[in-house]
């Protein structure tokens, strides 16, 4: 799922019920347990490059719980999970207990909309070492059922007080022994030398801390907080591999690959490199210079919850959600994707840029009626970004969703984003121009055709398969239909010249298998969905490459 390093959980749980909080809180202070805890997840593999980084992901009330003096955790990337909060919140609030500099500070927290986007954010970064969950129970819970997290780094405690059990609120996820193997904590030993050292450094006043090695079971140090009389010991769970999973010496995951595992995603890569080998070398608007053909054609199925998102390289499935619910919420503010962090738009919507297109009267951000004006509002008369258009133009959209529901043979099921009379107020005329739904009413299967007249292979055309793929699933879901296929025509595809040398790292991938995708039963119109109602299981890309967006 990623391309960072391992991922692993940390946490500190009660034996008996896996307790592991109350009240956004710890029930328990063990010094030994915090200083395992850093040590851990703050060593990065062994072998590293010089400046390689640890990375801690946590839930809004984890980190909330680390108090003040502490955040952020030192020697590591603290990234947040919040819909809410800012990064620069974030920033102001560490700042403020911090000798550290906001820009600095920045660099050691981030905030991410989900557990997906922090993995999606991490995989971009250099020097990514070990990444770590580390709370709290929900988090925990979505990092375990998902399959992000094979290894738990798992403090077990018991001797709790007798009241105990009945002040925790937030629970760690059941560790089935079919499932999960537990062996002690390797390196104990060393942990316990440097344990010893720093009680002789802190003196007298740290007695009261002081932990005693009550015995050791099976390798397992089982030790003793001195004041409190609470034992805990250190414990790993690795999750068990299956007929699918083989691991190799190193204890990581094999993930199959290769034209067999996906023949689909070969459609792709051979249609790059024919356009590399034997384009035609063309101008552009942009002026960067282009290798280019003329007429070709994909086709995935989306059948089996299949969704396409390309593995040779990771796509920004966050990006590809939320840009196409913009879209069919009809807006037209780049302001709002940006608010979000999803600049795929800025540069398109800059001053520079709008300026150059004689719209100097548009605010920054105000991309005119593009794509989803015209598939909500065809004909209506534009003005700015922020007028209502409600009730106004053709409804294109809920037009295709009634037909496929009412009147499912119908051959003038289409979305037209091509509109002659508003092209010239568009900041962008659209690449995507229009498609077209098709219902196998023997199978009761949703397919859809998309023609692209124009398509950027390198860094657009893994975009436009995936947020094509999502619409069809989606309106498949309101429509009661089964999704079917995608089928992806495309005008001028074209290779950047700046990108070729990008794309030939990538044709030396091999495709691994696409993920699947589950969507939120409850939702039931079109304009119902939020980015939280989908679920991408088993995306496992290879690393990100970074190609520049020509504008």
């Amino acid at each position: 799922m990623s391309d960072v390093g391992s991922i692993a959980a940390v946490v500190a749980a009660a034996a008996s019920s896996r307790g592991i909080g109350a009240g956004g809180d710890l029930v328990w202070r063990l010094p030994g347990d915090m200083g395992h805890f850093k040590r851990v997840t703050s060593t990065p593999p062994s072998g590293s490059l010089e400046g390689t980084t640890n990375a801690v992901i946590m839930g809004r009330k984890t980190w909330d719980s680390i108090p003040s003096k502490f955040r952020p955790l030192d020697n590591r990337t603290n990234i947040i999970l919040s819909r809410s909060l800012s990064g620069k919140d974030v920033i102001g609030d560490s700042s403020d207990n911090s000798t550290d500099n906001s820009s600095t500070c920045s660099d050691k927290v981030m905030v991410c909309s989900s557990l997906e986007d922090a993995v999606e954010t991490l995989g971009k970064m250099e020097n990514v070492g070990n990444v770590f969950i580390i709370g709290g129970g929900q988090v925990y819970e979505e990092s375990i059922k998902s399959g992000l997290v094979n290894k738990v780094v798992y403090t077990e405690v018991s001797d709790l007080p007798a009241d105990t059990e009945e002040k925790f609120d937030c629970w760690f996820p059941e560790l089935t022994s079919d499932e999960w193997e537990c062996h002690p904590y390797p390196g104990q030993e060393v942990e316990m030398a440097m344990e010893a050292s720093a009680d002789v450094d802190a003196g007298a006043e740290k007695k009261e801390d002081a932990v005693a090695v009550d015995s050791v079971q099976d390798k397992t140090i089982v030790h003793t907080h001195k004041k409190s009389g609470i034992k805990y010991q250190f414990l790993e769970y690795r999750r068990k591999s299956t007929k699918k999973q083989k691991k190799d010496s190193n204890e990581e995951i094999k993930i199959e690959e290769g034209a067999h595992v996906n023949p689909e995603e070969v459609q792709y890569l051979d249609m790059c490199r024919e356009i590399i080998e034997n384009g035609v070398k063309r101008g552009d608007r942009t002026g960067t210079g282009t290798l280019s053909k003329f007429g070709t054609q994909m086709r995935f199925s989306l059948r089996d919850g299949t969704l396409p998102l390309l593995t040779t390289k990771r796509t920004f499935w966050r990006g590809v959600a939320e840009e196409l619910l913009w879209f069919v919420k009809g807006s037209t503010n780049a302001n709002e994707l940006a608010a979000k962090d999803i600049h795929i738009w800025d540069g398109n919507g800059s001053r520079e840029f709008l300026d150059a297109r004689n719209l100097s009267h548009r605010e920054v951000g105000d991309l005119g009626p593009v794509y989803g004006f015209q598939w909500r509002h065809f004909g209506a008369e534009y003005k700015d970004m922020h007028t209502d258009y409600t009730g106004q133009g053709v409804d294109q959209l809920a037009e295709c969703i009634d037909k496929i529901k009412n009147h499912p043979e119908d051959r003038r099921i289409i979305m037209s984003a091509w509109n002659p009379a508003d092209l010239g107020v568009m900041a962008l005329p659209p690449c995507h121009m229009f498609c077209q739904f098709y219902v196998d009413t023997e199978k009761n299967e949703l397919s859809c055709q998309m023609y692209q007249r124009s398509a950027d292979m390198g860094l657009g055309v893994p975009f436009n398969i995936a947020s094509y793929a999502l619409l069809t699933i989606m309106i498949a879901h309101v429509t009661g239909r089964k999704p079917g296929d995608f089928v992806h025509t495309i005008g001028d595809a074209h290779v950047y010249l700046n990108h070729v040398e990008a794309l030939k790292e990538q044709l030396e991938r091999q495709p691994r298998a696409f993920p699947k995708i589950k969507i939120n039963p409850e939702k039931k119109g079109i304009d119902d969905f939020e980015y939280s109602d989908f679920e991408v299981i088993g995306y496992k890309p290879h690393k990100s490459i970074k190609m520049k967006m020509a504008v």
